[in-house]
């Protein structure tokens, strides 16, 4: 592969001196490089393979919006992933994207997602009960077990059971697990098909198909109507009038629920740590919430209107973006910049990085949500908490309804203290929390 003398590069001596700390977090590394070497830099991985790290916005805005018909994902969702989820739309390319994403995307239209509103709202509600007040507790198995169950609920209402549940729940998280090893330790492959290992986790996903298959074929024999997502995804039809094949409706269904719960869960830890550090937002929560709720109690009317709840959220994720990478593959050459990029090159856009860039940001390291107090779109160019460009993340508007109905409840129920010295992150596929100890005192 020829070298490009204009793009800085790591030598693959300096990564395997370095590789045991990349294992456990390659943050660090990367922010040394990209402050020694520039926006963006070379990563020489093995014998002629070499990653590109950028962290420049305007290039992540080129490969993901300006010619995004010149990359693809890479083979870490399209293969890896996809063996574990199926070819839904987070794991597709191409024409079939195009099509099931044209199919699937009324259905997280505002209009359509009012309708899930009352029952996100009741989830939220049942699960904050498993908080302890005046308790030091780790808050992330909870908010991701409030973000699992509402992505089921969301998605079948009341149709499941517990024990369907929790054993998704699991299978899920299991297979993610299994995914982390794999890309984490690529020289294990062998012995993970060897053991046996990995074919005991391909098959926690065919029980998992098996479950859902279940689930669809007692919606579809019961005739009645819940107007959740099920019911949204059977009504969809393509051109043609068809309706999605079981196995297309399963394999998205998947996808909703790795891509949809693990993210929100993340990303709200991260926003109540921060909360707890700086509790004058707190307090600016409550008492736009009850306000809001002097006017009305809808709940639609609520998640429109909590704009210093949101400014909190988004700056949350700016500063611990859940899919903290972006990673692209050109098909044909390309050129940006005065760089050059063969056909095949892989790119990983470092999205951690770009939202804290000095240049981008004014005290990139400070939480200031009132920089979002004209909103996100005074920021697109930089600022991609749910990517950008005909791929960015389909469920957005879900899940910041979802988020913000998850703050503004406990905020109004508790006062958020500290219980950590600082936060501390796991980056896994998505950046996780560690350690989120908090405690909640009852407001009234």
């Amino acid at each position: 592969m020829k070298t490009y003398t204009n793009i800085p590069n790591v030598p693959l001596s300096q990564f395997l001196r370095h590789s045991l700390n990349i294992l456990k977090n390659p943050l660090p590394f990367h922010h040394k490089n990209f402050s020694e070497r520039g926006n963006t830099f070379s990563l020489t991985i093995g014998l002629n393979k070499k990653i590109y790290f950028s962290r420049d916005a305007e290039f992540a805005e080129y490969v993901l919006q300006k010619n995004q018909k010149n990359y693809t994902k890479s083979k870490i969702q399209t293969e890896d992933l996809s063996k574990y989820v199926g070819k839904g739309l987070l794991t597709s390319e191409g024409e079939h994207w195009r099509k099931q994403r044209k199919l699937i995307q009324p259905a997280f239209h505002k209009k359509q997602l009012n309708l899930l509103l009352d029952n996100i709202y009741d989830t939220i509600k049942t699960e904050y009960q498993k908080v302890q007040p005046n308790k030091k507790v780790n808050i992330f198995p909870i908010l991701n077990d409030l973000a699992f169950q509402t992505v089921v609920k969301s998605l079948f209402s009341s149709a499941v059971n517990q024990k369907d549940i929790h054993r998704l729940q699991f299978i899920t998280e299991a297979t993610q697990k299994m995914l982390v090893k794999e890309l984490r330790q690529p020289y294990l492959s062998w012995w993970f098909s060897a053991s046996g290992i990995l074919k005991k986790k391909l098959n926690l996903t065919k029980e998992a198909r098996q479950i859902l298959k279940r689930i669809v074929n007692e919606r579809r024999d019961s005739g009645s109507r819940q107007n959740d997502l099920l019911d949204m995804l059977l009504d969809a039809k393509y051109e043609d009038g068809t309706p999605m094949s079981e196995e297309q409706l399963i394999d998205e269904i998947l996808i909703l629920f790795v891509a949809g719960h693990e993210t929100t869960s993340n990303a709200l830890t991260f926003t109540f740590q921060l909360l707890a550090q700086n509790p004058r937002w707190q307090d600016k929560i409550v008492a736009e919430i009850s306000n809001i709720k002097k006017e009305t109690e809808d709940i639609m009317a609520l998640v429109t209107s909590a704009k210093v709840c949101q400014q909190v959220v988004e700056e949350a994720m700016r500063l611990y973006p859940p899919a903290y990478f972006i990673d692209r593959v050109n098909i044909s050459d390309d050129t940006f910049g005065g760089m050059e990029f063969k056909s095949g090159s892989n790119l990983l856009f470092s999205i951690f990085e770009i939202h804290r860039h000095p240049k981008l940001w004014e005290q990139p390291e400070v939480f200031m949500p009132e920089r979002f107090s004209e909103g996100g779109r005074k920021y697109s160019s930089q600022y991609f908490p749910f990517g950008a460009g005909p791929r960015k993340c389909i469920g957005n508007n879900f899940a910041m309804f979802e988020m913000i109905i998850a703050v503004s409840q406990l905020v109004s129920e508790y006062k958020i203290i500290p219980e950590f010295e600082t936060i501390e992150i796991t980056p896994l596929i998505t950046l996780k929390p560690k350690n989120a100890f908090l405690r909640f005192e009852p407001r009234s």
